[in-house]
């Protein structure tokens, strides 16, 4: 049995599962719909398809190594997550105001398309600019002293999308599942603003803060 393998995954699950703009993200879509919640989960594994094919390739070290690069990143994460959660904040006042008789989803606005929610999920994921400095800090303490790096980090890359591709689905699941009580007009909305709120609060810190690396 291999327990460095064992280990990683404990390791890929809990930051998988850690809540943040993806689990958020994931969260809110689901309130629309079950199908809008599974492409937002879709488009997080992209995502994260993404990091970890730049890890495996080394090009994530020149990104991290390149602080005006990695800034330009973060700027542009920190941007969109940003625009996520006022876009979310903006909604629940519309929802507030306008009453939760107008046939609109949770967010105040006609059900969007898939791609729509595919794309947020992907992009809330591909521009963290913290993922490039995960996966260069965790994936190599797990590949063991005399094997060839480049077949066993493909191995663990595929171990955190596969993970992301459980996860993240089930969490759109669950929230589905729950729908009739969690789309009530005072829990949607409280919903809607936690959420909102979280993701510009992270916005804010990618935006204003200093390079995380």
């Amino acid at each position: 049995m291999d327990a460095q393998l064992l280990a990683f995954v404990a390791v890929a699950a809990a930051m998988v599962a850690l809540p943040g703009a993806d689990f958020t993200v994931v969260v809110r879509n689901a309130l629309a719909s079950r199908r809008s919640g599974l492409a937002t989960a879709v488009g997080v594994a992209g995502g994260l398809l993404v990091h970890t094919a730049l890890a495996v390739a080394g090009l994530a070290a020149v990104l991290v190594t390149m602080p005006v690069l990695f800034r330009t990143v973060q700027l542009l994460g920190g941007a969109y997550v940003l625009y996520l959660g006022l876009s979310g904040l903006y909604a629940m006042r519309r929802r507030a105001t306008a009453g939760a008789d107008e046939g609109t989803e949770p967010g105040g606005r006609a059900p969007s398309g898939l791609r729509r929610s595919l794309r947020q999920g992907f992009l809330t994921n591909a521009l963290n600019p913290k993922a490039p400095v995960l996966f260069l800090s965790l994936l190599p303490q797990f590949v063991p002293e005399g094997q060839p790096p480049l077949p066993r980090t493909l191995l663990l890359a595929s171990v955190v999308v596969l993970l992301a591709l459980v996860w993240f689905p089930a969490v759109a699941l669950l929230v589905d599942r729950l729908g009739r009580w969690l789309r009530r007009p005072r829990t949607a909305r409280a919903i809607e603003g936690g959420s909102g709120t979280a993701l510009t609060a992270l916005g804010l810190v990618l935006v204003t803060g200093p390079l995380l690396h």
